[in-house]
């Protein structure tokens, strides 16, 4: 017997980082879909809400969109499913995240429900004693093994779970779930699979979707998408009036965020998207058949740990006199020097980031040429002490004025400030694990938990 078709809502590619668009949320909720999930964490924030344990979107926009997710789903009586609660998914967001939940139950009278969550934040200790056992800890990306020197300096570390505690939690009976850091597409991917689709258009689904509506054209960020999932195929669509998802949207979507664009890897296995075939089903869906997903020999799970460098203070400099901008080199040496002059040359970092060349890409910059009429440099000083790191950052960014350059005949600098002080920021973090660990079970450390909320 040919199993119904699931229907699945994603209003957001990461919850809370921008508040959803609610038009086009509540026309997909009246199309009585059977699911209502998001993502709401990245590692493309950086290491350091990992590492200070916070989050880098604003409470209220969380907030936000748990609400308008929450009430949609207890009205229709369907499944909500969040991932890697609060930017990270830490322990502390997984339970900021279900006492909103609370709350927001207690605030709106809902009747009871049950809400399922799981952590997966790992010890150091854990590695450790593997790592005393000699078992490696296999580094991604080029990186080697795990050293006791790294582990040392990681301040927090989550490992990246698979479908498996998903699926638990569901078979539990859990009408919202709340999830600890997640691969991205294993939040849709899990209750497709429990409902016995196959693994291959399971995890592609979860692919296309969890970016929401960065799979649909034109361009509009934080609006509503639906997938539907056969035992044949995937369907993909827009729900904003103006968006489609087309051949060239959803395709371009599925090589996103990826060093090999057919490649997907997650908690036991690999998603291979190399023979995807995509066909515009109708004005605003695409259809995609063929992807093929391949079971892993082990379970290896990714690991996210991040440390602390310093404290952080940023000062931010603007030039426009021509010879200054072709001497920027020479000007930033010499305000390098002045800091080495004042600190020496260990216990401290000073950085520079020069737009209008390499700004963003830094030594990869294929463009070696300056060819702007003006350059914003910005200068960060990290240090132990939040007053070392103002005092460099000071010295790295004032000394680009004093800074002296052959042929300059005038005493006055050819570097401006945006503001005469250097600005406080986020202390420095840095990612210290991007690594793998064999686990003998894909649960294994990742508990599941199931409260109640409402009345």
């Amino acid at each position: 017997m040919e199993r119904k078709p699931l229907r699945f809502l994603c209003p957001n590619g990461h919850l809370g980082f921008a508040p959803i668009k609610t038009d086009s949320f509540y026309r997909g909720v009246a199309t009585k879909p059977d699911f209502i999930l998001a993502d709401s964490g990245s590692d493309d924030i950086g290491p350091g809400p990992l590492g200070a344990d916070t989050s880098t979107s604003p409470l209220e926009w969380q907030k936000h969109d748990l609400e308008h997710m929450l009430l949609a789903a207890r009205k229709l009586g369907v499944p909500m499913i969040i991932g890697s609660a609060g930017d990270t998914g830490a322990n502390s967001r997984v339970d900021l995240y279900v006492n909103i939940i609370k709350e927001l139950a207690e605030k709106h009278n809902l009747p009871k429900f049950k809400i399922g969550y799981f952590y997966s934040e790992v010890s150091k200790d854990y590695l450790a004693r593997k790592m005393e056992k000699g078992e490696a800890i296999k580094g991604l990306d080029g990186r080697p093994d795990l050293t006791r020197e790294e582990l040392e300096k990681t301040d927090r570390i989550v490992a990246v779970a698979g479908v498996h505690p998903y699926i638990k939690l569901l078979d539990m009976g859990a009408d919202v779930i709340i999830g600890g850091r997640s691969s991205d597409c294993v939040i849709f991917a899990a209750p497709a699979i429990r409902a016995g689709f196959p693994e291959d258009l399971a995890y592609y689904l979860g692919k296309v979707l969890e970016c929401a509506s960065f799979c649909a054209e034109p361009y509009g960020g934080k609006e509503t998408v639906i997938g539907t999932i056969t035992e044949t195929e995937v369907l993909v669509t827009a729900m904003h009036p103006d968006q489609r998802c087309t051949v060239a949207s959803v395709a371009g979507h599925a090589m996103y965020e990826r060093s090999n664009p057919y490649y997907e890897y997650v908690l036991g296995g690999m998603l291979d998207m190399s023979n995807c075939r995509y066909e515009q089903y109708d004005e605003k869906t695409c259809r995609i058949t063929g992807p093929k997903f391949i079971p892993s020999k082990e379970w290896r799970v990714k690991l996210e740990g991040s440390g602390k460098v310093g404290e952080r203070y940023i000062g931010i400099a603007g030039i426009r006199d021509p010879y200054t901008i072709q001497n920027i080199d020479k000007v930033i040496e010499w305000a390098k020097a002045q800091a080495r002059e004042r600190f020496g040359d260990t216990g401290y970092e000073l950085h520079y980031h020069v737009f209008g060349r390499n700004g963003v890409m830094g030594d990869l910059e294929p463009v070696k040429e300056i060819r702007s009429h003006e350059l914003c440099v910005v200068v960060e000083g990290v240090a132990p002490t939040k007053a070392m790191a103002e005092e460099v950052a000071m010295i790295g960014t004032r000394q680009m004025f004093y800074a002296r350059l052959p042929e300059v005949k005038g005493t006055a600098g050819g570097v401006a400030f945006v503001v005469d002080e250097v600005l406080p920021a986020s202390p420095a973090y840095m990612w210290t694990i991007n690594h793998t660990v064999a686990l003998d079970d894909p649960l294994e450390l990742f508990p599941t938990y199931l409260t109640e909320a409402g009345k």
